[in-house]
């Protein structure tokens, strides 16, 4: 029995989304609700990235930095094992000088490419922001429009609802002010006979009991 129960709740929860959905797709500022959204999830992950390739140029820039400072350290290293007659030391330094060399290239060559393409990446970053600042800017417009109209199909109710002096027209809206007024004044008058009967009833009982 829980089992159907849950069951039944899923299929009408689903179908009532299906139905907002729906209702949803028709109308542009919803639409645009939901892709600002998505527009801006998809931002903040981009930027994410963005800063993940500043980082690995600043790691870049350190490895170059080292691979340089060493390969410098082997060419004076060499040159004094050359100067020194140590052939097998001057054939270490050699490989060394060779291999930080190389590295030195690939390194400067790599750098080159992530900085291009760093550029590249915040120029789009900087487009995508701009977007989303448009659409932002759009959906206040929409929202604009929206609560105008909202606001005039209300006065539109009131005021072409056909409750109004022309349609009771002026004779029967002066009756019927009129009738308010005489129904308030025998109001007030019987009000009045009926506080003079009390005062004369009182002074009747007064007299007969003096006489």
């Amino acid at each position: 029995m829980t089992t159907l129960w849950e069951r039944l709740k899923f299929a009408v929860a689903t179908d009532m989304d299906m139905v907002m959905t729906k209702k949803e797709e028709k109308n542009p500022l919803a639409a645009l609700n939901r892709f600002i959204a998505e527009a801006q999830k998809q931002t903040e992950m981009t930027g994410k990235w963005v800063e993940r390739q500043a980082q690995l140029t600043v790691k870049l820039e350190q490895e170059l930095a080292e691979a340089s400072a060493m390969a410098e350290k082997r060419k004076a290293q060499l040159e004094l094992a050359q100067a020194s007659g140590e052939s097998d030391l001057s054939r270490f330094a050699e490989l060394e000088v060779a291999a930080y060399s190389n590295r030195v290239s690939e390194l400067e060559h790599s750098l080159a490419e992530n900085l291009e393409e760093i550029t590249r990446l915040e120029q789009r970053f900087e487009e995508m922001q701009h977007k989303v600042k448009d659409m932002k800017l759009r959906q206040l417009q929409l929202m604009g429009k929206e609560n105008a109209a909202r606001a005039n199909y209300q006065m539109d109710k009131v005021l072409a609802s056909g409750f109004e002096a022309e349609t009771l027209g002026s004779d029967n809206m002066s009756a019927f002010i009129g009738g308010l007024g005489s129904e308030a004044e025998e109001v007030h008058q019987r009000s009045t006979m009926e506080h003079r009967l009390e005062s004369l009833k009182k002074n009747n009982a007064q007299q007969k009991e003096i006489g």
